[in-house]
């Protein structure tokens, strides 16, 4: 599959396919039986991710996957978003690039503002950085090296 190309980018990095949908979820347990035993769904185990303060659990699809997402720890970011939305919901979208860093130093000079300064290591093993919802209409966009 081709990836597409940003257009505004130059030709340093490209936009490739959706990793992930994340959902915020108030029970991981709860969560995890409905895709496994309701929808048939493969599940992983869970993965906690003490330095972004959730626990995860991937749901594998056809065509990509569903990350649920839960609280690990106090300052767990997940942990606001499940006060302002108790039954939990989308949390973000996370899309492929072929050169995290290059797409980073190109998206800041078009003034989207990125969460963290760098990209941190993701549950995937590989470099991720969220964009600032305000910047996406509205979307907590999160982009992974492919």
């Amino acid at each position: 599959m081709s990836q597409a190309r940003h257009p505004m980018a130059g030709p340093v990095w490209n936009l490739g396919r959706l990793n992930h949908v994340a959902v915020a979820v108030p029970d991981l347990e709860k969560a995890t039986a409905f895709y496994k035993n309701v929808l048939g769904a493969q599940v992983s185990e869970v993965v906690p991710l003490p330095e972004h303060g959730v626990s995860v659990v991937f749901v594998s699809l056809e065509n990509t996957k569903v990350e649920l997402l839960h609280p690990l720890g106090s300052n767990s970011p997940i942990a606001g978003f499940l006060k302002k939305n108790e039954a939990g919901g989308m949390h973000h979208i996370c899309i492929e690039v072929d050169n995290i860093n290059e797409a980073v130093m190109d998206l800041k000079k078009q003034k989207i503002r990125t969460l963290t300064e760098e990209a941190k290591t993701g549950a995937h093993g590989k470099p991720v950085i969220f964009l600032h919802p305000k910047d996406c209409g509205g979307v907590l966009v999160e982009l992974e090296q492919a």
